[in-house]
């Protein structure tokens, strides 16, 4: 288990705000009930990635979407995604899967980068659809592919902040990827 001392949500708000908010105007914050993305506004000058509760796992995800949207997403709020919150319907849960392999993938990656533990998530904790066995694996072979032919430019400069920050002795190899961790 992770210590509260080395995965401290205040350094990597820092982290992420030294490497993007003078590259990309775009600043993390903490906290709210639900994670967001508001795009700056006449009310405030930078985008903002709000990741939910303080939660480590939470930021990592949300800076995730943020690499995967790119810059036309980017204006929109959340990205101009749909969304359905918990309680999701057996159909809804798939639609919400198939949307989700790429995000999850880079957390993935971004949690060994930073030697923190990784768990898939189906964000429906009040319905009855759970993590797929299918979901399971298409989130691995996407790492794979991620890992093979290379990451979106800001996933990859967030990686590789997050293993110089965190001194990883875990490699962005294959090996270091096994579906039974994240279970």
């Amino acid at each position: 288990m992770p210590s509260q001392n080395k995965h401290n949500i205040h350094d990597l708000i820092e982290l992420f705000n030294e490497r993007f908010l003078p590259l990309h105007n775009t600043e993390l914050v903490c906290c709210e009930d639900e994670p967001i993305y508001r795009p700056a506004n006449e009310h405030n000058p930078h985008h903002r990635i709000i990741f939910a509760h303080g939660f480590f796992a939470s930021a990592l995800h949300e800076i995730a979407h943020w690499c995967i949207a790119g810059k036309e997403r980017r204006l929109l709020e959340d990205f101009g995604y749909w969304y359905q919150p918990d309680g999701r319907t057996q159909e809804q849960q798939s639609l919400f899967e198939s949307v989700e392999v790429k995000p999850q993938a880079l957390e993935w990656i971004f949690s060994v980068s930073a030697g923190f533990p990784f768990v898939f998530s189906a964000d429906n904790l009040n319905g009855s659809a759970g993590v797929s066995e299918a979901f399971k694996q298409k989130v691995y072979e996407q790492v794979l592919q991620y890992l093979h032919q290379g990451m979106p430019s800001d996933a990859m400069t967030w990686s590789e902040t997050l293993i110089t920050h965190y001194k990883s002795k875990t490699p962005l190899r294959k090996e270091a990827f096994e579906l039974n961790d994240g279970l």
